[in-house]
Parts: structure tokens; C-alpha cells; sequence
């Protein structure tokens, strides 16, 4: 302890004697024995364990992280490596002008070969520890997410003396996007400043200059990203190979230096939570752009899946995102005196809020009688498949209310007799099976069963047209969530479903005179897909662009979004699982209101479990199993395409955002996040 003492005093002599004294006030000692840092500053050397043999490193909290935003561009920026990762992601949205930083997050980037094995595996990351006397040892990390990609952009060799230059993303102004982005372009030009070319590929810029408006750079991305980072962009081909790609999630939990990132390392800044609060276009240019680009790779990597004519629709609206990124916007008369409070968006939404619940449900669903139950009533054709059976569909007269489908023969036994079939709704999940060139309006529900133990049960139901599909698309959507027709948001949700149609048919010709050769259709449709319209696909992705001609930048993108959130598959994080007691290996997908055991080659939805029904969650970190306790039973299994503390994390994190509001007053209640996500008592 003597020499610790020695030591500490001839620092502090040599900085005050200096003329020119050095800020010691971001440095902090790291562990790297113990992978941990010791900030607790009133602790003595012994109370924290420290001897007179042990290496500690005295170095700067805050570091250069290289931040790959959900647009594949990249940026150098200071983070705090020593606080909570969740905290840190905080702080980095923060400077970077995104709201609600809570639905993002930090991921280590993934190769190709992460996709072919379980996180188990794969080696976990190990700590470089020198001695004294010259010796180097390797110590695996204590953390609980301790996986580290090899092969990331930099590797990850976990030293702390690392003098890379980072490189920073190229400003894009928000009104001029230039036509084609990569390492051979020349980037635009800022106001001051030098941009370079990294032998890597990458665009670099100067430490020294400045960015010049960070929101507008952020607010509007390239065409197209650089082919070297295009080509690292991994493609999941099965189900196993999307579960798997949940590997790479940091723990919340634990500051970045625990898990083994160092200085000029990279990462992916994701969104990862799957419900987006108050996305409001006022406030929220850089996020709904970033939300945007992180919607459209998703589809064009095939990670999410879609039809033909839901990919041409997306393809079109990217289409005139762009062709509005080389146009002047108009103004949106934003007031920024009351940016920071809302309170103009409260009122409105006060007022709209009011407004619904006085006027109630559509008329024509009550016939005006306020005191009777809302009904939806129609002839439309059923199908429960079975095996070994060749029977199709057959007409009944439908009858919704109360939750409940009821199936007669015909309008007059529903007045006399007793129903056919019933299907309670509640807790179903609910499939769009479409194809608009066909005329096909089907929806696919798959009913928990009765016994709480059973599989669920599938049924299919088919309507004659748009109109009828979407009132009752919309009525089986509310009734899955336990709200009836009587919900105000039920019409909206017969709009939007119309409005997402219509948007898939083809107009009769392009509203753009644009050579169709002219257009890679590799930027705007996923590989599946493009091999079946290959040839004539510039054609019809002008021919689909005459539907949205008319959307301004802003609307575009958030008719992306909003397209994007109707997909059948939108918010379903995977992982490959087995349940206790079986040794089959499942799939578990976790949304936002609900966990769901699904078949592993087929994807088909086994048994569901909804949030508002578990009771507790818990896990035994020493065999790494997680325990899930419902209002009817208990859910045990062990994950085993990444560590059980990211299953953890995510059923957590939706529950906090289940519980955000839109008081003005409302702040970030970090404490309850790590409450709800770190598996700690």
C-alpha cells in the first residue's frame, strides 16, 4: 500500500508543478483482472481488495466508440465507458437528437458464421491481463453477455492502447441527397473541415472540424451505402438463422468496458424494442428517418418477410423518399418554444382522446342505440384444416361480439338457433394471408386452447372483398388484444388496413417519366423476390411509385414505418429454445405484448402468453434458465442462441414501455428499466 501511496503522491506533484496542469476529472481506475472499474472513490484500496501486486489502469471514463446508426453509416463519438450501458445509450441519443432512447440500444456487429451455430458454441471473450514481469494471460469475462464477433469491423482484441483514427458519417444535408454514395464518391462538402479516404473504404473526417448541423446530417441518409459496408450486411436464411441474429445485444446492465469493448471499437446502435411512443414528425426527424432506414434494411436483407406485393409497395415509397430528398420541403412551422414541454400536443391529444370517447363507435355499428353492443355481422367462408382431408371452405353467417366469433348456416338460425362453432378471440393471433392480383382476403387465427396445455388451434376465414376484410381484419386484430368493437381506435383500424391495400395495387402507368433500366432494383427489393420479377422489375416499381406520388419526404417514411408494422411478422424478436423437460429444440418469440412458442421450421404459433397475464419471471443464473410464472401455469426453459439474460431483457424492456405515458412531466425512470431488465434482486 506504501508504494500505492508514493505513487499517487508524485502524480499529483508532477500535475500542480506543471505550468500548464491536466484534467484528471474523466479518469477513473479500470480492473482488468476483475473486469471491472473502481469508482467507488470513498472505498480504500484494501476494502475493494486491491494489493500491492495488482495492474490497475488509470484511464479516461469517457472513449471513442465507433457507432454504426441503423442508416449503415458511421460516426466516432464519445461515449462513457464506464456507466450503465443503458445509461450510456442514453447520453449517445441524446447528442445525437433522438427521443425516447429507451427503444434503442447497443449490438456487437455479426459475421456471416454467427448464423450457423448457438451462442454456446462459440468461445466467449477473454480479458488480456499483462504481468509485471512480461507475461500476458487470458481470462474469460465475468460478464453475463460475453459473446464478442471475432471478425467485427475492428476485432476486438481488448487492449486498452489503441491510437486508430476514427472516421465520422459524411453530412447529408436534408434537402439534397446525392445520387449514388460509396467510397469512390466525393462526399458533400461541410462547412468546415477535410474529408479523407481510410484505406479501409470508409469516408474519415477530420477530429478537428465540425460536423456542421448534427440533426440535419442524421435527419436524411445516402442513397445507398458504400459497397464494402453493403457487402458485410449479413442475410438470415431460416428461422434458426434470424433467431440467432439476437446474439450480438449488449446487457443493459453492465457498462461497456465489462463486455469487452474497448476504444475505437464498433458497434451497432439499433432500435430493439418494437414499439415506438409518440413518434411525432414535429420532433422526431432524425429518429423517424433512422427508423426508416432501419425498417427498409430489414426488408431488403430478408429478415422480416413480406409478399410481392407488399415488397413493390415498400420499394415504391422508397422510391419517393428519394425522389423528395432532391427536392425543397416544405415548412413545417415548427414552434420550438414548446418542443421541450408538449404541452400543444397534450391538449391535442386531451381534446382528440375526449372527442372519441363522447362520440363512442361508429354509428353504423350501434344503429345509434349508445346502450347497445356493438355487432359485426356478415356471410363469409370457413376452413379448419385437418389432416387427411380434402374439404375447403364453407359459407356461414358470421356474428362477432363480445369478443367472440359465433358461425350460423344462415342469417335466419342466428336468430332462433344455437351457433354452429364459437371462437373466443381473446389471446388469438392473427394472420393477414392476401394477394391483391388474385383477389384473395384471408385471415389466419390460431385459438389458444381451452386446456391451457394443448397446441393452439388454427382456423381460417375468408372474405369475398377489401371492404369486407378490413372491418373484419380490424375486429379480429382488437378482439386478440381483449378490446371490442366499441374501441375508438376500431375505424382508424379499418383505414389503415384499406389505406395498406391500396397502396399494393399497380396504377395503370408510372406518374414519373423515369427509364425503368435506370433503377438497380438490388436498393429496393429483397433477393427472394427479385428473382421472380427479375427483368421487369424497374416497371413495376414506377408503376406502384404513381400510388404514393403525392406523399411529401416526412409522410413517405412514416408510411414505410406504418406499412412496416403491419407485416405479420413485425415486432417478433426470435430465440431458439428448449423447454424443460424436452429435448426438442423450439422457437420463442418475444412482442410486445406477448411471448410465443412457435414450431422451429415452420414458424407456425404454438401456444401464446400474454403479458398482461404472468404474474413473475426469473432466472437461475447458474444453469442459465429462466422461469416464466402465468395466472395458469409455469413456462421453464434455457435459450440456447444467446445467454438467457437477452430473453430476459427483452420480455422486461416491454414491460417498462407498457408503462411510459405521455405526461409532460414524465422523465426516464432508469431505475425502474433496471429493475425490470436486470434479472438481479
Amino acid at each position: 500500500m506504501a508504494m500505492w501511496q508514493s505513487e499517487i503522491k508524485n502524480l499529483e506533484k508532477r500535475t500542480f508543478d506543471n505550468e500548464n496542469p491536466k484534467d484528471w476529472s474523466d479518469h477513473a481506475l479500470w480492473w482488468p483482472a476483475k473486469n471491472c472499474w473502481l469508482t467507488r472513490t470513498r472505498s480504500t484500496l484494501d476494502q475493494v481488495g486491491v494489493q500491492a501486486d495488482t495492474l490497475l489502469y488509470f484511464t479516461p471514463m469517457h472513449k471513442i466508440l465507433r457507432v454504426q446508426l441503423p442508416d449503415l453509416r458511421f460516426l466516432d463519438c464519445r461515449v462513457d465507458y464506464s456507466i450503465k450501458t443503458f445509461g450510456a445509450v442514453v447520453n449517445l441519443c441524446k447528442d445525437l437528437g433522438i427521443r425516447h432512447p429507451e427503444e434503442l440500444s447497443l449490438c456487437k456487429p455479426l459475421e456471416p458464421e454467427y448464423l450457423k451455430k448457438n451462442y454456446a458454441q462459440f468461445p466467449h471473450s477473454k480479458i488480456i491481463i499483462p504481468e509485471p514481469n512480461g507475461t500476458i494471460l487470458l481470462q474469460p469475462a465475468p460478464d453475463t453477455n460475453s459473446f464478442i464477433p471475432v471478425n467485427s469491423f475492428n476485432g476486438s482484441c481488448n487492449s486498452l492502447d489503441k491510437t486508430q483514427n476514427g472516421f465520422s458519417c459524411a453530412p447529408v444535408h436534408q434537402h439534397h441527397t446525392p445520387k449514388r454514395y460509396n467510397q469512390q464518391s466525393t462526399p458533400i462538402s461541410s462547412p468546415t473541415g477535410t474529408w479523407k479516404h481510410s484505406s479501409s473504404g470508409y469516408t474519415t473526417f477530420d477530429s478537428s472540424s465540425s460536423l456542421g448541423d448534427m440533426t440535419e446530417n442524421l435527419a436524411a441518409s445516402p442513397r445507398a451505402p458504400s459497397p464494402d459496408v453493403r457487402s458485410r450486411l449479413i442475410r438470415p436464411k431460416s428461422l434458426v438463422e434470424k433467431a440467432r441474429m439476437n446474439i450480438g445485444w449488449l446487457d443493459s446492465s453492465l457498462s461497456i468496458m465489462e463486455q469487452g469493448i474497448r476504444e475505437y471499437d464498433t458497434l451497432c446502435l439499433k432500435f430493439k424494442y418494437y414499439t415506438f411512443f409518440d413518434l411525432n414528425p414535429k420532433y422526431d426527424q432524425v429518429r423517424i428517418n433512422q427508423l426508416y432506414e432501419q425498417a427498409k434494411w430489414s426488408l431488403l436483407n430478408e429478415e422480416i418477410d413480406c409478399t410481392e406485393e407488399e415488397m413493390l409497395m415498400f420499394a415504391a415509397l422508397q422510391f419517393q423518399v428519394i425522389q423528395q430528398n432532391d427536392l425543397q420541403q416544405p415548412d413545417s412551422g415548427i414552434d420550438t418554444s414548446s418542443v421541450e414541454n408538449g404541452t400543444d400536443d397534450d391538449i391535442d391529444s386531451a381534446l382528440t382522446k375526449l372527442q372519441l370517447t363522447l362520440e363512442g363507435p361508429d354509428a353504423n355499428l350501434q344503429n345509434g342505440n349508445i346502450t347497445r353492443v356493438p355487432e359485426l355481422t356478415d356471410y363469409l367462408r370457413f376452413l379448419k384444416p385437418k389432416k387427411f382431408t380434402m374439404k375447403g371452405y364453407k359459407r356461414y353467417f358470421f356474428a362477432y361480439r363480445e369478443l367472440h366469433l359465433y358461425l350460423y348456416k344462415s342469417a335466419e338460425e342466428s336468430r332462433r338457433s344455437a351457433p354452429t362453432h364459437v371462437i373466443n378471440l381473446r389471446g388469438c393471433e392473427v394472420t393477414p394471408e392476401v394477394n391483391i392480383s388474385q383477389g384473395k382476403f384471408s385471415i389466419k387465427l390460431e385459438v389458444p386452447p381451452t386446456d391451457f396445455n394443448g397446441p393452439n388451434s388454427e382456423v381460417w376465414i375468408r372474405c369475398e372483398n377489401e371492404d369486407q376484410y378490413a372491418r373484419w381484419m380490424a375486429a379480429c386484430r382488437l378482439a386478440s388484444k381483449g378490446r371490442s368493437l366499441a374501441d375508438s381506435s376500431y375505424s382508424s383500424e379499418v383505414q389503415s388496413i384499406k389505406s395498406f391495400l391500396s397502396m399494393q395495387k399497380p396504377a395503370q402507368a408510372p406518374a414519373v417519366q423515369i427509364n425503368p433500366a435506370s433503377i438497380d432494383p438490388n436498393d429496393y427489393i429483397s433477393p427472394r423476390i427479385l428473382k421472380k420479377i427479375r427483368g421487369r422489375a424497374g416497371q413495376r416499381i414506377l408503376e406502384a411509385h404513381a400510388n404514393v406520388k403525392s406523399l411529401t419526404l416526412t409522410e413517405a417514411k412514416l408510411k414505410y414505418i406504418q406499412a412496416w408494422q403491419s407485416l405479420p411478422d413485425f415486432g417478433v424478436s426470435l430465440f431458439v429454445i428448449k423447454f424443460d423437460g424436452h429435448k426438442k429444440e423450439e422457437l420463442l418469440g418475444v412482442a410486445p405484448n406477448r411471448i410465443m412458442r412457435m414450431d422451429l421450421n415452420t414458424g407456425d404459433h404454438l401456444k401464446t402468453w400474454r403479458y398482461n397475464t404472468m404474474k413473475a419471471w426469473n432466472v437461475n443464473w447458474g444453469v442459465k434458465c429462466m422461469m416464466i410464472q402465468f395466472a395458469d401455469e409455469n413456462v421453464v426453459f434455457s435459450c440456447l442462441s444467446a445467454d438467457c439474460k437477452v430473453v430476459h431483457e427483452f420480455i422486461g424492456g416491454y414491460i417498462f414501455m407498457s408503462m411510459r405515458s405521455k405526461e409532460a412531466n414524465q422523465t426516464l425512470n432508469e431505475e425502474m428499466f433496471h429493475k425490470l431488465t436486470g434479472g438481479w434482486v
